[in-house]
């Protein structure tokens, strides 16, 4: 049985282009800013909470949902965001240097900033035809705030 993190997800990767559209002219806005993104995005995420308050929280359901319209990284079960990143940076020598800079940003943001670095490690995989496991991502950044979360990313970045 998927776990209702999983769940969502599979919501997301269902998605149409034409909804990804929508959800990617909301990057960087909160949920309420328009009657539109809060309709869509309630229709996608309120279903799988009325099953299971196991559901990720709506704020980072929300975040997830955005980032996945604007960088569709395909979805590959234990595909770790740090460590596909790290193996990514390997691959640019010349932009390293920036990559582990913003990786190092990226783990000493709170959660209400995450997006933009998010975004931006999300490119990186883009850019390198990666892909990333989503459920575990939407897992991790809902326990952002426990510091043993992002030891746990510094410590598979730098395995990798």
């Amino acid at each position: 049985m998927a776990t209702p993190t999983e769940q969502y997800i599979d919501v997301l990767l269902a998605l149409k282009q034409g909804e990804l559209g929508l959800l990617r002219r909301y990057a960087g806005q909160p949920l309420d800013r328009t009657l539109q993104a809060f309709d869509l995005f309630t229709g996608l995420w309120w279903p799988l909470r009325q099953k299971s308050a196991q559901a990720p929280r709506r704020s980072l359901a929300w975040l997830v949902a955005k980032l996945y319209a604007a960088r569709p990284v395909p979805h590959e079960r234990g595909r770790r965001l740090a460590r596909v990143y790290a193996r990514c940076a390997r691959r640019e020598p010349s932009r390293r240097d920036r990559l582990v800079r913003e990786f190092d940003a990226l783990l000493t943001t709170p959660v209400s900033g995450l997006e933009p670095h998010l975004d931006f490690a999300l490119g990186l995989l883009q850019d390198f035809d990666a892909a990333v496991d989503w459920a575990a991502l939407t897992d991790d950044v809902s326990r952002w705030e426990n510091p043993a979360v992002r030891q746990s990313w510094a410590d598979q970045f730098l395995e990798a």
